[in-house]
């Protein structure tokens, strides 16, 4: 067995023939103008259902959509929609009301069911222990029709929400096919190092990568190449392209300034960037861009830097893309990050919505990133590389 998964027991470890397992799947996506979009959550989500209800499981699916008070927190019949893709399932439109009750208790070997939005009930988010969420009226509804609970959902496995801490508590507990690869290619990335390591950190969210950025260097790692906005703060930092006076850009500056002191050679800067002209892309040097100019992207130069130290590299963990993908134009550098990466020998870990999303956006083709696993989570992704806990992983440990 592989080393990071033998705390946990799998779909292997049971005889699910005839019994009644409760599903945690994320299948949680983004919506536009109230349509929820086919993504890959979904797709993933649905080979594990298929794989139960093969075995002549009765399948009875818990899951979540946005959060309440947002725009995309909406009931699952959209999901059920998507899901029968993939896998023939049922959907009714309560959680543990009767008509829920009903509907689980009527299931035949084989068969699958949705229930709706679990995020409905105020119990599921509620700031609770799992002994505290395992006596709430949400599980123990449930847990007296069901034999097995199998978590499938890494990406809210940080969360201690009754449907992911609750269940396990009273009911014999395992991890489904999504959660063992996500342990597998975590492990590799941050317990079964090979070195030379390196960090690619980007997109908008300086306060985790600044995290992840300080942790990695407590842990020795060899190199961390910066691009996106992290890489401007880091260029603020160190004089290279000018500031003018904004607070918010201050405070972070200042913290880039101490891991650029802390890190030394091993924190990488943009040699060129690329900005918009006239609704087109320019690349030019460090010293043309002018103060607080807004950088749309990494230039060629930079790309070709990042690619060789990529290229000599044994573990890489990306998170964050290289630029404003979402324009064509600047596209560029995230793509030619992912092809350094898909070309390399390394194994490569790549986390973070954002960064999941752009890999389909620019074009590349997930089946020829052979060594490459495209984490689908996003907090729990990043606790995981922090080192911290996840209450959704630690309930779960054999006990």
């Amino acid at each position: 067995m592989n080393e990071q998964l033998k705390d946990f027991l799998t779909i292997d470890d049971f005889d699910v023939e005839g019994k009644t397992v409760l599903f945690r799947a994320d299948i949680n996506s983004v919506v536009i103008n109230g349509k929820v979009q086919m993504k890959e959550r979904i797709e993933e989500n649905a080979k594990t259902i298929r794989e139960l209800s093969a075995k002549r499981a009765k399948v009875v699916i818990l899951a979540h959509q946005g959060r309440a008070g947002g725009d995309d927190f909406l009931p699952l019949d959209q999901h059920a929609q998507l899901l029968r893709n993939f896998v023939d399932l049922k959907y009714v439109d309560d959680i543990m009301g009767p008509v829920a009750r009903a509907a689980i208790k009527n299931l035949n070997e084989g068969e699958v069911l949705l229930l709706d939005n679990v995020r409905m009930l105020a119990e599921e988010t509620l700031d609770r222990t799992p002994e505290e969420h395992a006596k709430s009226i949400f599980v123990t509804r449930l847990a007296s029709l069901a034999d097995i609970y199998i978590n499938d959902a890494f990406s809210v496995a940080h969360r201690s929400h009754a449907s992911v801490v609750g269940f396990p508590k009273v009911l014999d507990a395992g991890i489904g096919r999504l959660m063992e690869r996500e342990l597998m290619a975590l492990g590799r990335a941050v317990i079964d190092i090979k070195r030379p390591v390196v960090y690619v950190l980007g997109g908008a969210k300086p306060e985790e990568v600044f995290d992840i950025m300080e942790f990695a260097l407590e842990k020795g790692v060899d190199s961390i190449l910066t691009t996106g906005v992290i890489g401007s703060f880091f260029l603020y930092a160190k004089g290279v392209i000018p500031l003018k006076v904004d607070n918010l850009l201050f405070e972070h500056v200042g913290r880039a300034r101490r891991i650029a002191n802390r890190g030394g050679r091993r924190i990488k800067y943009p040699w060129d960037v690329a900005i918009e002209v006239n609704g087109r892309r320019k690349e030019i040097p460090l010293d043309e861009v002018r103060a607080n100019q807004r950088i749309y992207d990494i230039g060629e130069i930079t790309c070709e830097k990042y690619g060789e130290i990529i290229k000599n590299a044994r573990t890489v963990i990306m998170k964050g893309p290289a630029g404003a993908y979402e324009k064509k134009e600047f596209a560029k550098g995230t793509k030619k990050i992912f092809k350094a990466i898909a070309d390399s020998d390394a194994f490569s870990l790549l986390g973070g919505g954002h960064t999941s999303a752009a890999i389909s956006e620019v074009g590349m083709n997930r089946q020829e990133m052979d060594n490459v696993h495209v984490s689908l989570a996003g907090g729990a992704f990043l606790r995981y590389l922090l080192g911290k806990p996840l209450p959704g992983i630690e309930v779960l440990k054999k006990r």
